[in-house]
């Protein structure tokens, strides 16, 4: 297959701009009129913000952006289009990052992130949404719906013994945190471990790349490193080159029910405030009473440096969802080798149980996600206002309104939409019992003296309020 490139042009403006036309490579090559009518239509009712926030995310690959709507405006002439020709479509795309061209030639990786991006919008859209197939007002709809759109995109493996392994942490970590999961995504790919990640920098790129040295000095040539986001953290968090399959859920709880259903084991690296809700919604999920026999491997693992973040955690974990919570996963300091022994062992475990339970080995049916896990949370300022944070509820229904807090503390550091809402109507709100709140607020705040919540260097505005 060539790869087709026509009447490219680099600006002389410092940021070179790039306009292309490009073909789809042996996926998504025809669109129906109707399709590609919605995906250029602008407003409500239309697709084409989301197509092109997501497609610009693309491009921007390897950038130092992580503010959705910096991008947006630095970008503000970016335009893509679709061409119907008889033998298919192209991607008429101007004022591109010119990081996203080698010579003129967009790169071949993100070539093919650009179709995956149009692959999903459109199946979610036309297939999923508003589709009485899927009924999304129930739990049993919703994971079958994020099976359907897994499943389009062609990543769910039934040949494959459980072998992937989910990393969650901070797009913003040291260089010595970053090393880190190298050395622990090195150690996962020597025992032959795929990688799944949120697919953009810091942690869930270190651990891909650990592991493609892993892979190649074990002659494995298929090794997976997927990649999944969702349109509301897509620009905040671009693709990392490593990511050989990229799937974009239709919005972040979703997302996090694809990590859990894909995956067989999970490693935490130390991140901030999206990395505190990844934590709260497995956890959440596993202290379910239906899940309490359900093999789940969870480790949260870093170098020496990172002990006191980890032991921060660790403590507001057992204050606010008890010692059952702390029980569930393993901390593990410093040693690459034992967290990849241990995730070894733990999917060991998931293998025998789901084959004595007759469960697929591609996606984790048995697992019982409740409702509040499920719905989609927008963080407007009087949602966050009224999350119920109080100890008297059940346990993993406290976790489900802890997730949305630090959900919605995601949104106003990253997030378009978050931002513009905190510059229109100040910080959010967030109120409860104060034996959580207290600990909630030290821990937020230990997450901004260690530069957690933006990259290293710029200035951190909070975009909260605790109020006990």
């Amino acid at each position: 297959m060539t790869h087709e490139v026509v009447d490219t042009l680099v600006s002389p403006e410092s940021l070179q701009l790039v306009d292309t036309l490009i073909s789809p490579q042996g996926r998504l090559e025809v669109l129906s009129k109707a399709e590609v009518a919605k995906l250029l239509e602008t407003g409500k009712a239309g697709l084409y913000d989301v197509f092109r926030k997501c497609a610009l995310a693309v491009l921007n690959t390897g950038s130092d952006i992580d503010d959705g709507k910096e991008l947006l405006e630095r970008y503000a002439s970016f335009e893509i289009n679709i061409m119907q020709r008889e033998r298919g479509i192209k991607l008429d795309i101007r004022n591109a990052p010119g990081n996203a061209f080698v010579d003129g030639k967009m790169i071949r990786g993100i070539h093919e992130h650009l179709f995956s991006v149009l692959r999903d919008i459109v199946f979610v859209n036309f297939d999923v949404t508003d589709n009485p197939k899927f009924d999304l007002t129930r739990s049993e709809g919703i994971t079958d719906a994020v099976f359907h759109i897994l499943r389009n995109a062609n990543v769910l493996q039934p040949q494959r013994n459980p072998n992937l392994v989910v990393c969650w942490g901070g797009h913003s970590i040291s260089r010595i945190e970053y090393n880190y999961t190298k050395k622990v995504g090195y150690a996962l790919g020597l025992r032959e471990m795929d990688i799944c990640t949120g697919c953009g920098p810091g942690a869930m790129k270190g651990p891909m790349k650990g592991a493609t040295i892993g892979h190649s000095k074990q002659r494995l040539g298929s090794g997976r490193y997927l990649g999944i986001s969702e349109p509301g953290i897509i620009a905040a968090e671009s693709p990392n080159p490593i990511v050989n399959d990229l799937v974009i859920m239709p919005d972040i709880e979703k997302r996090l029910e694809a990590f859990v259903r894909t995956g067989h084991g999970i490693v935490v690296f130390p991140g901030g405030a999206g990395t505190a809700e990844e934590i709260l919604y497995i956890l959440g999920i596993l202290l379910h009473p239906d899940n309490a026999e359900i093999p789940f491997p969870l480790v949260f693992t870093g170098p020496a440096s990172a002990r006191d973040y980890f032991t921060q955690i660790d403590a507001f974990l057992g204050v606010t969802l008890g010692a059952e919570a702390q029980r569930r996963y393993q901390i593990i300091i410093d040693d690459p080798d034992a967290v990849a022994r241990a995730m070894q062992a733990g999917v060991q475990e998931v293998r025998a149980f789901r084959k004595a339970n007759s469960d697929a080995y591609y996606y984790n049916w048995r697992l019982k996600i409740d409702h509040e896990f499920q719905k989609p949370f927008k963080p407007t300022h009087e949602n966050m206002r009224g999350l119920d944070l109080h100890r008297g509820i059940p346990t993993h229904l406290l976790a489900a309104n802890l997730r949305r807090a630090f959900s919605g503390v995601v949104a106003g550091n990253v997030k378009e939409e978050g931002i513009r809402a905190i510059e229109q109507y100040g910080k959010y709100e967030i109120s409860g019992e104060a034996e959580i709140m207290g600990p909630m607020d030290a821990l937020l705040a230990s997450f901004v003296e260690q530069s957690r919540m933006k990259l290293p260097g710029k200035a951190y505005t909070p975009c909260y309020t605790i109020v006990q």
